[in-house]
C-alpha cells in the first residue's frame, strides 16, 4: 500500500506526500523567514516570512519537476511509473522495473538533474529581469540557487542519489554486469554517507552549529539507502544461482492409485496432524497429484466404490517446473498462476519434489549463509506468504529481468 497522501496526479502519475514532508516545510520556512527578515530589515515581517513559506513550498515543486523528469524518460522506454513521493529528503518516483541496458538507464538517472540545471538557468535569467532586491527577485534567485544546489547534490555518485545512478550505468557498461554496477554504486554511497556523518558530528563538537547536523542526516539517509541496494543485489544474485532443485523437498506421501476412497480417508486424512501433499501411483508410475478440493465434493456414499484414480490430477494437467529449472521462474510462476506449491519433475517426468514459499525462503537462507529457524519455515508454509519486509516476488522479477539485460547500445544520450 502507497504511504502518506495523495493529492492528485500530473501526467496520469499519482502524486502523494509522506507526512514527514511537513516537518521539512516547516524547518525550510522557519529558516528562509529568519534569514530573509535579518538580510532585508527593510521588509515587513509579513514579508519575510511569506517569502520565506513560499521558497519552502516552491523547493518542493523543484523537487517534483526534478522526479518527473525522472519519470516521463522512464516511462518513454515502456516503463511503469506507479507513483511520486514528495518525503522528508526531498522526493522518489517509482517506477515497476529498470531499464534494459546502460545506455537507458542512463537516460532516466541524467534527467532529473538535466531538469534542475534547466530550471536553475531559466530562473537566475528571469531574476535579472527583475527589480534588484525586491522580494520577487530574491524569491525567485533563491529559487535558482537551490535547483542548481539540487542538481549538484544528486550528481554524487552514489545510491540512492542519481550520481550513483549513473556510475551505476557507468560500471555496468564497462563491465558487461548490471549487479557490479550496482555493488560499486552502493558502496562508494556507504562510504560518502559514512563520511557525512562523521563529518557532521565532528563540526557540531568544534562549532556547536546545529544546522550542521542536517548533512549528519543526509547522510544517515544515503548509507540507510545504499546498504538496502546493496543488500537487495545480494538477494537477486544469490535467486539467480538456485534452481528449483536446490529448494524442492520430498515433503510428500505417495499413496496407492488403486485403493478405495474410503481407505485412504481412514489411514491417511484422519491420521494426518497437518495438511500433507499426495501423488497417487501404481505399476510402478506415479499417475499424479490427489485433488483433495476434489475428494471433499464426492458424497461419503461414493468412497466406499470410488478409488484414489478418480480424484487424481495428471502430471501434464497441474503446474510444474524440472530441476534445472532456475528458481526466479518457479517463484514467477508460483505468483502468476496463485499456487501455493509447485511440483518439480525429474528427467525421466516423474516427481522429485515440491516447493512452497517456506522451501524458497530456506534455500535463499541457505546461500546466504542467514540462519532461519525450523520454525520460522513452518510458519511460513502454513501461512503461504512470505515474512513482511521480503519481497521475493519483487526481488525474483527484477532478477529475472537481469537476465536479459545486455549491453546492447553505447552509453549516451
Amino acid at each position: 500500500m502507497q504511504a502518506g497522501w495523495r493529492i492528485g496526479s500530473i501526467f496520469g502519475i499519482p502524486l502523494y506526500i509522506d507526512p514527514s514532508w511537513l516537518i521539512i516545510l516547516g524547518i525550510f520556512t522557519f529558516a528562509n523567514g529568519y534569514n530573509l527578515q535579518e538580510a532585508y530589515p527593510q521588509w515587513k515581517l509579513v514579508t519575510s516570512w511569506g517569502i520565506g513559506f513560499s521558497i519552502a513550498i516552491l523547493l518542493f515543486g523543484s523537487v517534483l519537476l526534478h522526479e518527473l523528469g525522472h519519470s516521463l524518460v522512464a516511462r518513454s522506454q515502456g516503463i511503469k511509473v506507479s507513483s511520486i513521493t514528495l518525503f522528508l529528503f526531498g522526493g522518489i518516483a517509482s517506477i515497476d522495473r529498470e531499464s534494459q541496458t546502460p545506455g537507458l538507464a542512463f537516460q532516466v538517472a541524467i534527467a532529473g538533474p538535466c531538469v534542475s540545471i534547466i530550471l536553475f538557468g531559466l530562473l537566475n535569467l528571469l531574476s535579472y529581469l527583475l527589480p534588484p532586491l525586491s522580494p520577487a527577485q530574491v524569491l525567485v534567485a533563491h529559487l535558482a540557487n537551490i535547483n542548481l544546489v539540487l542538481a549538484l547534490f544528486n550528481l554524487i555518485p552514489g545510491l540512492p542519489l542519481d550520481g550513483g545512478q549513473i556510475l551505476k550505468a557507468a560500471v555496468w557498461k564497462l563491465k558487461g554486469d548490471r549487479f557490479q554496477g550496482i555493488h560499486w554504486a552502493a558502496r562508494t554511497g556507504q562510504i560518502l554517507g559514512w563520511v557525512a556523518i562523521i563529518f557532521s558530528g565532528f563540526s557540531y563538537i568544534i562549532t556547536s552549529e546545529p544546522g550542521i547536523l542536517w548533512m549528519g542526516l543526509l547522510g544517515w539517509f544515503v548509507l540507510r539507502n545504499a546498504s538496502a541496494y546493496d543488500q537487495i543485489t545480494n538477494l537477486q544474485e544469490s535467486l539467480l544461482q538456485l534452481t528449483a532443485a536446490d529448494a524442492m523437498t520430498r515433503e510428500f506421501r505417495v499413496i496407492d492409485a488403486d485403493m478405495t476412497l474410503r481407505q485412504f480417508a481412514d489411514d491417511y486424512l484422519l491420521q494426518a496432524t497437518q495438511p500433507e501433499v499426495y501423488f497417487a501411483a501404481s505399476d510402478g508410475r506415479y499417475r499424479g497429484l490427489v485433488s483433495l478440493d476434489d475428494f471433499r465434493a464426492l458424497e461419503r456414499s461414493e468412497w466406499e466404490t470410488q478409488t484414489v484414480r478418480s480424484i487424481v490430477k495428471p502430471l501434464d494437467a497441474i503446474d510444474t517446473v524440472e530441476e534445472k529449472t532456475p528458481l526466479v521462474e518457479a517463484i514467477e510462476r508460483m505468483e502468476s498462476d496463485k499456487l501455493s506449491r509447485i511440483t518439480v519433475l525429474s528427467p525421466a517426468g516423474t516427481v522429485a519434489g515440491i516447493i512452497d514459499r517456506g522451501d524458497i525462503v530456506r534455500a535463499m537462507a541457505q546461500k546466504l549463509n542467514v540462519k532461519i529457524s525450523e520454525a520460522q519455515i513452518k510458519r511460513i508454509k502454513e501461512e503461504g506468504s512470505y515474512p513482511p519486509g521480503l519481497p521475493i516476488p519483487a526481488i525474483a522479477q527484477a532478477a529475472a529481468e537481469s537476465t536479459a539485460t545486455q549491453t546492447k547500445e553505447p552509453l549516451s544520450t
